[in-house]
């Protein structure tokens, strides 16, 4: 941590190993439910994500720390966006003069080696599937959207938004990244979105992120492919913006603050031009993901068991982080 963060506690919470089936409905409530003590959105209230203002360097840090599994559970989404409406109410306040926020840049980055999100609830999605519940679906890919939405429209503040990608960032997780105004990845970096390989397509706002950022037919060869590329492949495309050294990722991220100080504000200004010339329009990206919880309940038994496949994947991923010799990526086992 760089001199004059502030560390904040952190609250320990979520729950423990794998969650029975029998608790579907309990996880999409969570959605909807804040068990906050505090209203203050830097308060360390959260199970799922831990916040740190530098105040020095007037950076806010918004960490995944993938309690339970290291994608995006119902846990996580409730924790990102009551973080997010908490930081709005905050800030500007309704009826009220807009107060000045005390950081320029949010980040959003993860907690835990090699990986940034490895993507949606697919153990969720499958057993919503199976039943049949479009109504879960569509909640669970509103709250996705919710997230992804807000962050490409700075939550309305005077920021500019990072994504540090340290590991891997697949389907929901790079869509999160893509919705940031920069994204920096270490080398070792793997990103992808490996959805159309069990015959779906990804939801949460990677063909409106990507158009925009490279154009439709450049998006549509992304997802169509089902590829994982490398860090140094999104930076010729021109998705990712710095490739740095694997292990300095947080500090390239100070560096590249430090250098652009004096040309923060056009930088902003800049990317909200970006946002002008393409702005991100939330019903463009409510229909689309009605088109994905659609397409989903068509799935059928063979695609079923390929995204168990890639569950067992997650899992053993996550595994890795308590025994190292469990070496074996999810990029590797989506591309096998």
């Amino acid at each position: 941590m760089a001199d004059g963060a502030v560390p904040f506690s952190v609250v320990r919470g979520g729950r423990d190993g794998d969650q029975s089936q029998s608790d579907v409905e309990e996880r999409i409530r969570s959605l909807h439910e804040a068990p906050y003590v505090s209203v203050d959105p830097l308060e360390n209230d959260y199970s799922e994500i831990s916040i740190e203002l530098d105040e020095h360097e007037k950076i806010l840090w918004c960490l995944h720390r993938h309690t339970e599994r290291p994608i995006f559970t119902p846990g996580l989404l409730r924790d990102l966006g009551s973080f997010q409406e908490r930081l709005k109410n905050k800030y500007l306040p309704s009826g009220s003069a807009p107060l000045a926020p005390p950081f320029r840049y949010l980040v959003l980055a993860s907690d835990v080696p090699g990986i940034f999100n490895l993507g949606g609830d697919l153990r969720l999605v499958v057993e919503l599937v199976t039943r049949r519940d479009r109504d879960a679906l569509y909640r669970y890919g509103k709250a996705c959207i919710d997230v992804c939405y807000l962050s490409s429209e700075k939550l309305g503040l005077p920021v500019v938004t990072v994504a540090l990608i340290q590991g891997e960032a697949l389907g929901g997780g790079f869509e999160a990244a893509l919705s940031s105004d920069v994204i920096i990845a270490e080398e070792t970096a793997r990103c992808g979105l490996p959805e159309i390989l069990f015959n779906l397509f990804p939801g949460m706002g990677a063909y409106t992120f990507l158009a925009r950022r490279v154009g439709p037919a450049l998006a549509e060869k992304i997802i169509f492919s089902g590829k994982i590329y490398t860090a140094h492949e999104l930076h010729e495309m021109g998705i990712v913006d710095k490739v740095v050294e694997a292990g300095t990722g947080r500090n390239a991220l100070y560096e590249y603050v430090s250098r652009n100080e004096r040309q923060f504000t056009s930088r902003r200004a800049l990317y909200k031009v970006r946002r002008r010339h393409s702005p991100v329009d939330y019903q463009e990206m409510t229909d689309i993901m009605d088109i994905w919880v659609d397409a989903a309940l068509e799935l059928d038994k063979s695609s079923l068991r390929k995204m168990e496949r890639l569950i067992r994947a997650q899992d053993k991923r996550r595994d890795s982080e308590v025994n190292p010799s469990t070496t074996a990526t999810v990029s590797q086992t989506t591309a096998s």
